[in-house]
């Protein structure tokens, strides 16, 4: 459960960031709604990356463990 909570909020937290950051940079340029699109896009995008290379992080099995032979003389 602590995995899927954690991905939701990385993927919530990706578009509420980018949306948030283009809301302000339109107000502040008035290009409204034009940086909100693009940075709601790229939120989502980034927020859809971390969720992708966390999932390839936990399907990915550990290197095994190679023992010193030392026999190699």
């Amino acid at each position: 459960m602590a995995r899927g909570l954690k991905i939701s909020a990385e993927l919530i937290g990706g578009v509420v960031v980018g949306g948030g950051l283009g809301w302000l940079l339109d107000r502040w340029l008035g290009t409204f709604p034009l940086l909100f699109i693009v940075f709601f896009l790229l939120g989502s995008a980034a927020g859809i990356l971390n969720i992708v290379r966390q999932a390839q992080r936990e399907t990915t099995p550990p290197a095994p463990s190679v023992i010193d032979d030392d026999d190699d003389k």
